[in-house]
């Protein structure tokens, strides 16, 4: 069974109340780790970030469903960021910033189910996890 619309009708209720939760996604991650802000110098417009963004989020769902390509992707992604000096857990720490601000965004519409099902595809895109 696909948990694929849960994903979707989540960041359908996340958009209702903040509108594009990518730019407060980046907010987290630079107070969290200030020097990765350094890595988008050139990206004045946002276009890269907002690219990363959503990408994580097909890898999220994709994990939640079919997992035909999120965890090769994101394995990939991982080296690629390890060049810029991304640490693994600061690659990781990405994808668990996006269902923390989802968490807090939906409060007490947050339910265990969905918790449950966000945890599931987050412990899938854990670098290393298909090696598992």
């Amino acid at each position: 069974m696909s948990l694929t619309p849960l994903l979707e009708h989540t960041l359908e209720l996340v958009a209702d109340r903040i509108g594009d939760p990518g730019p407060r996604v980046f907010e987290r991650l630079f107070l969290e780790a200030p020097d990765l802000l350094a890595l988008f110098s050139n990206d004045a417009s946002g276009s890269v970030r907002g690219e990363m963004f959503l990408r994580a989020l097909e890898c999220l769902q994709d994990a939640a469903g079919a997992g035909r390509f999120a965890t090769g992707l994101v394995a990939a992604e991982h080296l690629s960021h390890q060049v810029y000096g991304v640490t693994t857990a600061q690659f990781e720490r990405f994808f668990e910033i996006i269902v923390d601000l989802f968490r807090d965004t939906l409060g007490a519409d947050w339910t265990p189910e969905l918790e449950a099902i966000w945890q599931l595809a987050l412990s899938r895109l854990r670098v290393g996890a298909a090696a598992r």
